[in-house]
């Protein structure tokens, strides 16, 4: 998708979140309703969901797709990477990123956020893969931050 383009589907997506998720308090609730929109709004995104450290495990949590992986090996792969460095990353090829975890083989590339708590601790990350190479650039990156924001609004 053309940047230009993104930009003003993100711009309409940031609005309908805002809308929808700051009528409930409940977190959780949130989580949900941002990666049901994503996911179906993008037609990139084949996987779209949050993964999150529990007892020192990256676990997965809510998401939209096919089946993922239950548990990330520690410290390998881009969900790693991405809560360990402390910053997103957007992956081209995801087969050419060490240690890539693959939970399915249909993912290309990847784009994945540190995703924090209401103090400002990263509590585990948004993931979304695409079936495509090169799907996510650094729109995708700033938007999806800024997303983010709307669960401890």
């Amino acid at each position: 998708m053309e940047e230009n383009k993104k930009e003003g589907r993100y711009s309409r997506i940031y609005k309908q979140l805002s809308d929808l998720v700051l009528k409930s308090n409940n977190s959780t609730a949130r989580m949900a309703t941002i990666i049901a929109v994503l996911h179906h709004k993008l037609d990139y995104f084949f996987w779209t969901g949050f993964y999150l450290i529990e007892d020192g495990e990256m676990t997965v949590n809510m998401y939209q797709g096919p089946v993922a992986c239950q548990i990330l090996e520690k410290d390998k792969g881009v969900c790693w990477a991405a809560f360990n460095q402390k910053k997103t990353f957007v992956v081209e090829d995801v087969h050419s990123f060490p240690n890539h975890i693959a939970c399915d083989s249909r993912s290309n590339s990847e784009i994945v956020v540190p995703f924090k708590n209401k103090s400002g601790e990263i509590i585990g990350v948004l993931d979304v893969d695409s079936s495509e190479r090169a799907s996510f650039s650094e729109v995708d990156a700033k938007w999806l931050e800024k997303i983010l924001e709307l669960v401890y609004v």
